[in-house]
């Protein structure tokens, strides 16, 4: 049997609460006692609160609150495992292989119907996220562990034009996976203030000797969408906004980012949104572009842009087609 194989036995056999010698082990087990040993070294440095006494009554014994707890996942837990494993492989979660391992346990020691209904459930779900950079795992994985520990990471940046920045000492208070991208928040000693970075633009990560300790109460997820939304209180002006469609329609649009925040009025064919007069002059225009004829705008500024946007995008493919109609008379 493999090393897994033996301390899964031995789990198991203490999990009866009788307490058993090294010796009772190997021999159930037909395996060395060395291996025992090395089996319960593996099992305590896991977490199995195993005990061991000496003397001639001794041996080893798990606590009870532990052998009393299940160690069986139900179908619905299997089923939730599977599936977050899929989620996670194709998000580029650094800890994906892990969850891999675990799914393998699940159907190594499954019967035959149970390993059916895995495959199945395994089989039945697909996620589409951008393909995943190793390199970004493996960045992932260290950012992670380094959050976890409090250890300062000296990272190498590139601001987004093919220019590194100068090496910086940073903080990683978390990590969180938005729209398709990892980001990375935390204290940059380079700018001396907290801020999110990409990590797919991280190009170097070196350990140092630096600790810190996170800020009590705060949330990746939380400054790093604060710092992309706008805040109605400050000082930038904002314009409402109502747009009419099918009802589908409007739902796709309430669950973006951009719109779901400004939502102050819904009804089935009508929202009506708050928006920053910035965003209506710049992105939003460019985002319900796709939707074309589907959608009814009662907003002069925000039709304006969408008529100056289209204006724009007609004179470029009339000009291609152009190009393309010259070409092929002078082919001729």
């Amino acid at each position: 049997m493999t090393k897994a194989d033996n301390m899964l036995s031995i789990l198991w056999m203490l999990r009866s609460g009788k307490r058993m010698t090294a010796k009772q082990l190997a021999d159930e087990l037909e395996i060395h006692v060395r291996t025992v040993y090395r089996c319960i070294d593996s099992l305590c440095a896991s977490g199995v609160p195993i005990v061991a006494e000496s003397g001639p009554n001794g041996g080893y014994s798990i606590l009870s609150r532990f052998a009393d707890s299940p160690l069986v996942f139900d179908a619905e837990e299997q089923k939730g495992l599977i599936h977050a494993t899929v989620f996670a492989k194709e998000a580029g979660y650094p800890y994906s292989d892990a969850l891999a391992r675990a799914v393998d346990k699940l159907k190594r020691y499954a019967n035959e119907k149970q390993l059916d209904l895995l495959e199945r459930h395994g089989g039945g779900l697909s996620v589409i996220y951008p393909p995943a950079d190793g390199r970004g795992q493996a960045y992932l994985q260290v950012l992670e562990e380094a959050a976890g520990q409090g250890r300062t990471l000296e990272m190498e940046y590139d601001r987004g034009k093919g220019e590194t920045s100068p090496p910086r000492l940073f903080d990683p208070y978390g990590i969180v996976f938005w729209k398709g991208s990892w980001y990375t928040v935390g204290h940059c000693g380079y700018r001396g203030e907290i801020r999110s970075f990409r990590v797919d633009r991280i190009r170097g990560l070196r350990e140092t000797e630096g600790r810190f300790e996170r800020p009590v109460g705060f949330s990746a997820k939380d400054h790093l969408l604060g710092n992309l939304l706008p805040d109605p209180s400050g000082p930038a002006e904002f314009e409402t906004v109502r747009i009419q469609g099918k009802e589908q329609v409007l739902n796709e649009l309430c669950r973006h980012w951009l719109f779901g925040h400004a939502l102050v009025e819904r009804r089935p064919e009508e929202a009506v949104f708050r928006l920053e007069r910035s965003m209506l002059l710049t992105h939003v225009p460019c985002f319900l572009m796709p939707y074309s004829t589907a959608l009814q705008i009662e907003s002069e500024l925000l039709v304006r842009k969408m008529t100056e946007a289209s204006a724009r995008i007609y004179a470029h493919y009339e000009a291609m087609l152009s190009n393309h109609t010259r070409r092929k008379e002078d082919e001729q």
